[in-house]
C-alpha cells in the first residue's frame, strides 16, 4: 500500500499554512477560521454519511477522501500533527 500521498498532501497542507498561496482552496479554509472549518466538517461529514446510505462505493470513497483532506486542515489549523493520530492508530492496534 502506497500512502506517499498522505506524506505530499501534508506537505502541501503545511506549506500553504506557513506561505499562504493566492487562489489556494487550502489557504481560504484556513482563512474560515475555527467556526468555517468547524461548519466544513460537518458538511463534509453529512456528504460522507448521505455516500455511505444511499450512493455507490466510489462515490463514497470520494467523499472519504474529501473528509480526509478537511480533518487534515483542521489539524493543521490547529497546530496538531497528523502523526499524532498515526500514533494513537498504532497504540491501539497493538
Amino acid at each position: 500500500m502506497d500512502l506517499k500521498i498522505i506524506e505530499e498532501l501534508l506537505e502541501t497542507v503545511r506549506n500553504r499554512k506557513q506561505s499562504p498561496k493566492e487562489g489556494s482552496y487550502t489557504n481560504s479554509l484556513f482563512n474560515k477560521g475555527e467556526n468555517g472549518l468547524v461548519k466544513k466538517l460537518g458538511e463534509e461529514n453529512a456528504e460522507l454519511i448521505k455516500a455511505f446510505l444511499v450512493e455507490n462505493d466510489e462515490r463514497m470513497v470520494s467523499e472519504v477522501a474529501d473528509y480526509l483532506y478537511h480533518i487534515i486542515v483542521a489539524l493543521e489549523y490547529r497546530g496538531v500533527p497528523f502523526e499524532d493520530v498515526l500514533s494513537i492508530l498504532r497504540q491501539r492496534h497493538s
